[in-house]
């Protein structure tokens, strides 16, 4: 009996040690590193965006470019509204890849990482303390940064191992061909060149072994998504200091605006987050009888659905914003516009625009010889371009940095949308847009006409 005792204890340890080295090994993040490597980059941006440095700067940048004011919004509130939407939407993307994550976690909070960050979005509720201090999350930050740099060392060791393993294979089998073609003969410096290489194999696989260890790779899931999970506890929690966001909507906001305001920060980011500048929306007392009927995250997606008098509603902004630009390059240099690129600039403009150009071009004369007319016509357009084309090309870079090959990368500027033409108003944007179509064919016209002139004097005393 006692014999029996002992032998299930041990089968039991058995079992349980076989069970846990398991878990081990499953938790273990693996070759989904260099995943986790490329939304950490994200994580930290977003976080560095909300230092208070750089926050008085952006807001600049935000409320007082001239164009957005012309055709976006001369309203603070909305504005800012749109920003804080944005940044609320960045954090959902990342948190949507945590949350997938955390299916594979032990630590039966971490795989409720969904549930509880929404609930968080929505009522502030931290059940588990995930909202970090200023000083704490530095530290996550530059654990976070460690672990990029480490995964990227790993991912070019990984790289060089697969060169060195190709080599070796090419040179084994270079020598075992030649040792069939001349039985004879021994290629002595051909082995010597596999002895080095097998000896430069054994070295790059235990650096990439070194490498694993200390990179994500080796790293667990809980642990990660630990990490990650804080960090956008942390960041939304600053995001609703920065905005002034605290408990209901803030009455400097228009209602359409006002899911920016429907969540309510926990007491420790009030207490550690004071900003120097104070909040950019200046948040009122607790409004009564406001009901959310719709989640945080939601609601602030509704925000940055476009009005129905936008460039963004109709699908025109991004063909608007090369419209702008291409007329840009001729406005530079009218005078190497040739009847082809002319008449490729008319095949884009869409129909509303062919409207309004042939109603503003009725009763111009064909001739455009007068010089001050050309003079005020170049000064005007500039003063277009120099609201106008900025939004434009923020178009296309905010475009280009969402596109499907750089999605994953970390976007290299701070661009968002209110910058750009989605959020324009469409009948605005098209009479700037006529306005200079009809600059441009005067200047065009004078231009032509200057040459024609300089040509024809040329020609004259030849004769």
């Amino acid at each position: 009996m006692p014999l029996e005792t002992w032998l299930f204890k041990v089968k039991k340890t058995i079992s349980q040690s076989l069970d846990s080295s398991r878990v081990v090994k499953r938790s273990k993040v693996g070759v989904l590193a260099f995943e986790v490597a490329g939304i950490m980059p994200k994580t930290t941006h977003m976080w560095r965006f909300f230092s208070d440095e750089n926050i008085d700067c952006v807001r600049e940048q935000w409320t007082c470019l001239e164009g957005v004011r012309k055709i976006v919004s001369n309203k603070d509130q909305i504005l800012l509204g749109l920003a804080c939407a944005e940044m609320v939407e960045n954090v959902k993307g990342v948190a949507m890849v945590v949350s997938r994550m955390s299916e594979r976690c032990e630590d039966s909070s971490l795989r409720c990482f969904e549930h509880v960050f929404d609930v968080f979005a929505n009522t502030g509720h931290d059940p588990y303390g995930w909202v970090l201090s200023m000083k704490d999350m530095e530290v996550k930050v530059k654990k976070m940064e460690r672990y990029v740099a480490t995964t990227a060392t790993l991912y070019k060791a990984m790289d060089e191992l697969t060169v060195v393993e190709n080599s070796l294979k090419k040179c084994i089998l270079q020598c075992s061909n030649s040792k069939k073609d001349h039985q004879e003969v021994v290629n002595n410096t051909k082995q010597q060149k596999i002895l080095d290489l097998q000896q430069k194999l054994v070295w790059q696989r235990q650096e990439v072994k070194y490498v694993k260890e200390k990179s994500l790779w080796n790293a667990s899931f809980d642990s990660i998504t630990l990490l990650l999970a804080t960090s956008l506890f942390t960041i939304l929690s600053r995001i609703k200091v920065v905005f002034g966001i605290a408990h209901g909507y803030p009455n400097a906001l228009p209602r359409s605006l006002s899911a920016s305001a429907a969540v309510y920060p926990s007491d420790q980011a009030s207490k550690d987050w004071n900003l120097v500048s104070g909040p950019l929306i200046k948040s009122a007392k607790h409004q009564e009888n406001i009901e959310i009927s719709h989640g945080f995250f939601e609601t602030n997606s509704k925000i940055l659905t476009p009005a129905s008098n936008t460039l963004g509603y109709a699908a025109l902004s991004l063909h608007y914003a090369n419209l702008i630009i291409v007329m840009e390059k001729m406005i530079r240099s009218p005078q190497l516009v040739g009847l082809d690129a002319r008449d490729d600039l008319y095949s884009m403009l869409p129909n509303s625009i062919r409207s309004s150009l042939r109603s503003r071009l009725k009763g111009i004369g064909f001739s455009a010889s007068d010089p001050v007319l050309a003079g005020e016509w170049r000064e005007a357009l500039g003063k277009i371009l120099g609201w106008l084309s900025p939004l434009a090309h923020n178009m296309i870079k905010w475009q280009n940095e969402r596109s499907f090959e750089h999605q994953d990368l970390m976007p290299k500027t701070n661009v968002l949308l209110l910058q750009t033409l989605f959020f324009a108003n469409q009948e605005k944007t098209e009479a700037a847009i006529t306005e200079l179509l009809v600059g441009l064919n005067y200047i065009w016209r004078f231009e032509r006409e200057m040459n024609g002139k300089a040509l024809f004097n040329c020609i004259i005393p030849s004769k």
